[in-house]
């Protein structure tokens, strides 16, 4: 699919995606949850869509689904089928792992695309301190293990991803964890693991912590008794910058659905268009945006990585050199997203230079129509798409279907607002 995006100028309001990361915490916690959980403003990304498959291969049973809720009833871990597919969601194959090992049957863990290319090395130095079998295809997947998880005192390594410790936090939580810690060393993206937190204080786990650095557990059975869990799916961050973004570049809008308290990391985003010089107006209930003369902004990103090509299509409008720090952790995404970024925006005209963990985007040359290609990276294809609106003439995505992985309104509703998009 090809998406042809014309300069256009934007207005009006929209309600936020739901966050697929709060979306697939609260469907692992209901599968570990004994009782029936009601999932309301569920998400309907791949990566949402490819948790609730897992979840049912995992012995959960949906009794009830539509466009507002889901209703999830589950007695914990008993598969149904001994392979699973985490889609392309890194999250997922990372937290439904170690939660898959807490079964005593032999599994098969597997994924698509990009996936099948990320390293899992992690699984096969912890996993086997957790009495559980693994073997993976040289550090990658398919994965195969074989389980059951027996929690005890581990040190892991958050450097790479805190979506790892999300799995080892909710494994712990249901098998009862009783006197143990996990220790972590250099952990990224704490926001995350605040969020994750947050889910499980929501589902009866509550886990105490010294600094993100000693993660202590002494839950003993609260698994074993019936629950009724209601959970909301809060509005996406991750995926309302790029509209926050796209209304500081082309028109006066407001976005409603976005929690001003979440624990959510690219909330981050805030900051960033604030330093840029744009209109903006928080409010509880929405915040509206417009564009103002834009300047170049300092950003660090190290624990918010997916701000990074939002972030570059700003830098695109504003005036002399953004710097954004955090380039390491681009690496092991759905594609190398430094090198991405640096070559598709290279099309458009916007030189960027990737500086040891920098990265240093010259903005206010203007951008120029071009093709680009997504790389089927659905941030990519949405950062080019908003860089788009203020281009001077159109400019057409390849692969621009990558945007189903977490937001698959993204075009239309930027039609909503009034862009002008081909799609062919």
């Amino acid at each position: 699919m090809n998406a042809t995006i014309q300069p256009s100028l934007i207005s009006g309001e929209l309600y936020a995606p739901a966050s697929k990361s709060s979306m697939q915490r609260a469907c692992a916690a209901a599968l570990l949850t004994n009782g029936i959980t009601t999932i309301t403003n569920p998400g309907i990304s791949n990566d949402d869509l490819a948790a609730l498959d897992v979840i049912q291969k995992l012995g959960a049973i949906i009794i009830k689904i539509d466009a507002n809720t889901i209703e999830i009833h589950s007695k914990g871990i008993f598969p149904v089928t001994p392979e699973i597919n985490c889609g392309e969601s890194g999250l997922g194959i990372r937290m439904f792992t170690p939660i898959a090992a807490l079964s005593s049957e032999a599994i098969r863990i597997n994924g698509t695309g990009s996936l099948l290319t990320r390293p899992m090395d992690f699984f096969d130095e912890i996993l086997p301190q957790l009495g559980v079998t693994i073997q993976s295809n040289g550090g990658k997947l398919p994965l195969h293990i074989q389980g059951p998880l027996k929690p005890s005192n581990i040190e892991v390594d958050g450097s790479l991803s805190s979506q790892f410790l999300t799995g080892l936090l909710m494994a712990y939580g249901a098998a009862g964890a009783n006197e143990v810690t996990i220790t972590v060393n250099d952990l990224k993206s704490k926001p995350y693991i605040d969020l994750t937190l947050q889910v499980m204080n929501n589902f009866g786990w509550e886990i105490a912590h010294e600094n993100h650095e000693h993660f202590h557990f002494n839950l003993g059975d609260k698994q074993n008794k019936e629950k009724t869990i209601s959970y909301t799916v809060e509005g996406d961050w991750s995926g309302a910058a790029f509209l926050l973004v796209a209304g500081a570049i082309a028109g006066d809008i407001s976005i409603k659905g976005l929690d001003v308290f979440s624990t959510q990391a690219d909330k981050a985003v805030l900051q960033a268009l604030i330093d840029s010089g744009c209109r903006i107006s928080i409010q509880a209930e929405q915040i509206e945006i417009g564009p103002m003369p834009l300047k170049a902004f300092h950003f660090n990103a190290t624990d918010c990585p997916d701000l990074f090509p939002p972030l570059v299509a700003l830098a695109a409008y504003c005036d002399g050199t953004t710097v954004i720090e955090g380039v390491s952790r681009l690496a092991h995404k759905e594609s190398n997203r430094a090198l991405t970024l640096q070559e598709e925006f290279g099309k458009l005209g916007i030189e960027i230079t990737l500086q040891d963990d920098l990265m240093l985007i010259k903005g206010g040359t203007s951008v120029k129509s071009a093709g680009v290609h997504s790389r089927h990276d659905h941030r990519i294809a949405m950062a080019c798409a908003v860089a788009a609106l203020k281009a001077g003439g159109p400019v057409s995505i390849a692969e621009a279907e990558a945007i189903n992985k977490s937001y698959p309104n993204f075009y239309e509703h930027l039609m909503q607002l009034g862009a002008t998009i081909i799609i062919q």
